[in-house]
């Protein structure tokens, strides 16, 4: 959602932000019970300002990226995806699915899990139980 309030805040005159997942449901399903992390539709700040500027919420689910479309000129013009569905514990394309979204720019935000490890032992420096530096 950063990257959503970044881009609303830098004047974006439009927004898609794309999810690989389904659409999670809005209760807790039985197969995520307490106390276990709720796996349950959220909407954060940067989604709230994005549906407030342009009417909805900008996140497309169950869809991949598959390519980044040239100008010619070294710029990305379009998005190609595809929707997925997930089949044997795998994403799998949806024929004829497929689309071309146009962009200006596209942002990767695909999460963060701390540091890889090696980069803290070369260091010597320790790392938390949740892999950050330790202060």
């Amino acid at each position: 959602t950063d990257c959503i309030g970044t881009s609303l805040r830098h004047g974006c005159r439009s927004l898609v932000n794309f999810e690989l997942f389904p659409k999670p449901p809005a209760e807790r399903a039985s197969n995520n019970p307490w106390p276990t992390w709720p796996r349950i539709h959220r909407t954060d700040y940067g989604h709230q300002e994005a549906a407030a500027r342009f009417g909805d919420d900008p996140r497309t689910y169950a869809i991949s990226s598959t390519e980044f479309v040239d100008d010619g000129h070294g710029r990305v013009r379009a998005v190609r995806t595809v929707e997925v569905a997930m089949k044997g514990g795998k994403f799998e394309p949806v024929p004829g699915s497929e689309r071309e979204w146009p962009a200006d720019l596209v942002l990767l935000a695909m999460g963060f899990l701390g540091p890889e490890r090696q980069i803290a032992d070369r260091l010597g420096v320790d790392l938390d139980d949740r892999s950050n530096f330790r202060a």
